[in-house]
């Protein structure tokens, strides 16, 4: 088994640190009967709140049941947030709705379904979209990020078509780029739905999502009603707990209250690494060159077969999804502060879970 350490983040961030506070205000906790808080969740999570980050929220859950939530600060119980690239691992799982039921492939070359990608362009593959090897650069060129939320994700993927590829699909790993819009292209052409609608009905109504909404994130004045171009890399808003029930979802292998959203080889197709071997050409900050990447998540341990078992999907806003298959444990750190500012204290805090629960 390899590790990697905690990265993917964005460039961009919404918000900054404040003032250090002078103390901290009381912690909330729920738990199941019988367990407690690790001691060092508490106490990474207390330096979070004293950096002048108003509140942060903790869940563990394993087996569908909550092992502890735990409210540190200031912050809403359905605290809305964005959550940045915690998106991907949401835009992965929609196109792979699509994949079960055979109206894409994770292999067939995008032109199949998209004739304007031509030339070397025109080999790209949905898995290469997915795994951020397409060729089309990284986040440093913000093509999706400047791109108008108005414009639909067909014209998105046109004016992603026009443009040179940086290097040959399949063969070099650069972070942010813009091919989860081409992902979303896709899925809009071979289904006939508006993005937003497909996720409302495949996958926010099957899990019992309250609140979440699609955006173009930074924000513009543009109502989700009226995005079209959704930033599927990570324009999400939702609250804590309606992640943690999208992420309950892929800890059970795509099964939600008895009820299969995605096949579980379609989740398995999500954990398992796609950059073994090529160039790791551009990551986030904070990010290094030995992490890998599978579909929409981050490799932070892998057996030797490629196979993940503990991935995670972290958001330059603060968001922190994981799931630990090792040990059936699965998680949240929901803040909104920039992330290489408190990764660490995140990543320390999930460690004493992990090792508190295996």
């Amino acid at each position: 088994m390899k590790y990697a350490a905690l990265g993917a983040v964005l460039l961009i961030a919404l918000a900054g640190c404040g003032r250090p506070t002078e103390g901290v205000p009381p912690a909330t906790l729920s738990s199941s009967e019988g367990t407690t808080v690790p001691p060092k969740v508490r106490e990474e999570m207390e330096a979070v709140v004293k950096q002048g980050i108003p509140g942060i929220t903790a869940i563990a859950m394993r087996d569908g049941k909550q092992i502890f939530r735990l409210d540190v600060g200031k912050i809403e119980p359905n605290q809305l947030y964005p959550i940045a690239s915690a998106s991907k691992w949401m835009t992965a799982a929609l196109v792979m709705t699509v994949v079960d039921e055979g109206k894409l492939s994770l292999d067939a070359p995008i032109s199949t379904y998209l004739p304007e990608f031509k030339g070397e362009a025109a080999k790209i593959t949905l898995r290469q979209l997915l795994a951020q090897t397409s060729g089309g650069g990284s986040l440093m060129n913000m093509v999706d990020v400047r791109q108008d939320a108005r414009m639909t994700l067909a014209q998105s993927a046109s004016e992603i078509a026009k443009r040179p590829l940086e290097d040959g699909p399949g063969k070099v790993f650069k972070y942010g780029g813009p091919g989860f819009q081409v992902a979303g292209a896709l899925v809009e052409k071979v289904t006939g739905r508006r993005w937003a609608d497909l996720f409302n009905e495949r996958i926010t109504q099957p899990l019992g999502i309250k609140t979440l909404y699609w955006l173009h994130i930074p924000p513009r004045d543009v109502s989700p009603e009226e995005t079209l171009n959704p930033l599927l890399q990570g324009g999400v808003v939702t609250t804590a707990d309606d992640y943690m029930r999208f992420l309950t979802m892929l800890a059970q292998h795509g099964k939600y209250e008895g009820r299969q959203i995605l096949s579980a080889k379609a989740v398995d197709e999500m954990e398992t690494i796609q950059t073994l071997g090529l160039p790791m050409a551009w990551v986030p900050p904070g990010a290094r060159a030995s992490m890998q990447y599978a579909l929409g998540n981050w490799c932070e341990a892998w057996e030797t077969d490629g196979k993940c078992t503990l991935v995670s999907s972290p958001g330059a806003f603060g968001t922190f999804p994981w799931i630990d298959r090792t040990h059936g444990l699965y998680g949240i750190f929901f803040v909104k502060d920039r992330l290489p500012h408190i990764a660490q204290n995140l990543n320390e805090a999930r460690m004493a879970i992990i090792e508190a629960y295996k």
